[in-house]
Formats: structure tokens, C-alpha cells, sequence
């Protein structure tokens, strides 16, 4: 686990919830704090979609940042900032098994129960903080390590400068 401080407060927040950046991230959950607290479960709820639209537009199990950002940028937009709010993304599944299979450790994307980026802004603060969880116990740290450096090369290459 690797905790960033975002510098750029303002260019992160756009990148976030105007550009398509985190589009590909999957939602775990959404707490965001303005004139009231709006919580979101990103669990898709079963049988809203049918089968074929579930297929169709490749929807996961949790919703995607894509589908979801609108919404919390309504809540965030205004002349007064949002007191707090803490995000909580995760990368798909599809993606999760490509990044295993891509370290050569032997840990099968199966065995992987989620990669979180959580996003925590307070008090004019913005941190992103990593997140592995296994479905076993294992010493071996080289998933989290590999999991803080994908982290960090992504806010490289999205141009946002953390320390």
C-alpha cells in the first residue's frame, strides 16, 4: 500500500470527473459530502439488466466509474466545495487477470479479489491510496509492489504529479 498526495488538486478533480481517465475502473463505492451525504454501492444490482444487455455492454458486477461520474460530478459542481469524498475504484476483473499474468508470480487473477484505488478528499487535501486483497494469505509482497508502481506509472503518464 502506497499513500500519494495529489499537488494538483484542481487538475486531478477534472481528470476525475470531466476527462476520461478513470474511465476503465470499476466503482466498490462513493461517499461524497456537500449540503447532505450521498453514498453509492457500486454493486450492479441482479436482474436489473437482462442477460443480453449484460453481455452487450460488457456490464461487471460493480458499475463503472464511466456510468457513474456524471452523477457525482452533479453532486460535487457548485461554488462551494464538496465538504469530503471518498472513492473507492477497482480494476476489472479482465484487466486484474492481464496485470497477474503479466508479473510471472505464480498469483492466477482468480485468486485476486480486487486492485482499489481509493480517493480520499478532506480538508482541501486530495490522497490516493493503493489496495490489494488476496483470497489467501501469502508473505510474498510483489503483487502489492508491482500493484504501487502500475499506480504511480499510470499518474505519470496522466500527467499528475503525487509524493
Amino acid at each position: 500500500m502506497v499513500a500519494l498526495k495529489v499537488e494538483d488538486v484542481r487538475s486531478f478533480t477534472s481528470k476525475l470527473f470531466v476527462k476520461e481517465d478513470f474511465d476503465r475502473f470499476l466503482v466498490k463505492e462513493i461517499n461524497i459530502i456537500t449540503y447532505n451525504s450521498f453514498t453509492i454501492d457500486g454493486h450492479v444490482r441482479q436482474g436489473y439488466y437482462t442477460q443480453e444487455e449484460l453481455e452487450e455492454n460488457r456490464i461487471e458486477d460493480f458499475s463503472s466509474w464511466k456510468m457513474l461520474k456524471p452523477l457525482c460530478f452533479s453532486l460535487i459542481k457548485g461554488k462551494k466545495l464538496p465538504g469530503s469524498f471518498h472513492i473507492v475504484l477497482s480494476l476489472a476483473p479482465r484487466d486484474v487477470e492481464k496485470f497477474a499474468s503479466s508479473l510471472g508470480t505464480g498469483i492466477d487473477g482468480s485468486q485476486i479479489q480486487g486492485l482499489y484505488l481509493n480517493i480520499r478528499y478532506e480538508d482541501g487535501a486530495l490522497y490516493c491510496i493503493t489496495g490489494t486483497l488476496l483470497n489467501f494469505f501469502t508473505l510474498d509482497k510483489t503483487l502489492e509492489t508491482e500493484w504501487d508502481n502500475a499506480v504511480k506509472a499510470f499518474m505519470r503518464s496522466h500527467e499528475i504529479v503525487c509524493t
